[in-house]
């Protein structure tokens, strides 16, 4: 099987991996992913996929126009790699990484970069994976994550995490819970934009809704994991997607 990659000209009768059932639910979250990506090519967003029908993918695209509150120049950011099921163990996760970086460099960029976490978090890679390839920690943002740089020049300043979400002191200040989302992930809609705020407010929390429509916003109000965030009472909280019977527990550890 071979990497293909995703343009304006396939996008359309392919698949992108995040949801691939054929049911209305999944096709309707797919369509808000394809509007999305349809907006970010232009901006030199990658999206790269394993020939075949699985969770098989990377996605990257420059720094300067990342959906995360990052600070750099002519580095390549990698939104997301994802080897799943059948797939993993079968050395994807690297082939798909040597595409990012062998674009980086053929674009005559200083390196790569990936936000992780100090400790394995869903939907974020393990950095022990990446620490492996020559990447190492550059930077770091409470309450877990990390950035990790390869460097192809070694004298290139390192990209760093912007100092707003390094210190904590966000553009988010609105009392009970604000919910910070893009579409960059077809599931974000539904559950960070509206799942989510609605069972807070059913318990009678104040609420309040972010939906990124640009890398400029996302770089502002956005979390170092990009494609959502949760804050409470100005705190950040968590950035996992989680099914609503564990979303419920977290309400009831904030009563």
């Amino acid at each position: 099987m071979q990497i293909i990659s995703i343009t304006p000209n396939n996008l359309d009768h392919e698949h992108i991996c995040c949801a691939i059932g054929n049911d209305k639910e999944n096709t309707r979250r797919t369509q808000t992913k394809k509007d999305w990506l349809k907006g970010r090519f232009a901006e030199g967003l990658v999206f790269k996929r394993l020939d075949a029908r699985g969770k098989v993918f990377i996605e990257y695209m420059p720094i300067e126009r990342v959906w995360k509150p990052l600070v750099g120049q002519n580095f390549m950011v990698i939104n997301c790699l994802w080897v799943s099921g059948q797939f993993k163990g079968q050395g994807y996760s690297k082939q798909l990484l040597q595409e990012c970086l062998t674009n980086a460099r053929a674009a005559g960029m200083d390196g790569v970069a990936v936000v992780t976490s100090s400790k394995v978090k869903p939907f974020l890679t393990d950095k022990k994976f990446y620490l492996n390839q020559g990447f190492a920690t550059v930077d770091t943002a409470p309450p877990y994550f990390e950035l990790l740089a390869l460097r192809f020049k070694l004298d290139a300043p390192a990209p760093r995490f912007a100092e707003h979400i390094k210190t904590g002191s966000t553009h988010i200040d609105k009392k009970g819970f604000t919910f910070v989302f893009s579409n960059q992930c077809p599931f974000m809609e539904d559950y960070g934009g509206r799942i989510y705020a609605e069972m807070a407010q059913k318990q009678g929390f104040e609420t309040q809704v972010i939906h990124l429509k640009n890398y400029a916003a996302a770089q502002r109000y956005g979390s170092p994991f990009g494609t959502f965030g949760l804050w409470f009472d100005g705190i950040f909280q968590f950035h996992e997607l989680m099914t609503e019977a564990k979303f419920e527990q977290f309400l009831d550890s904030i009563q």
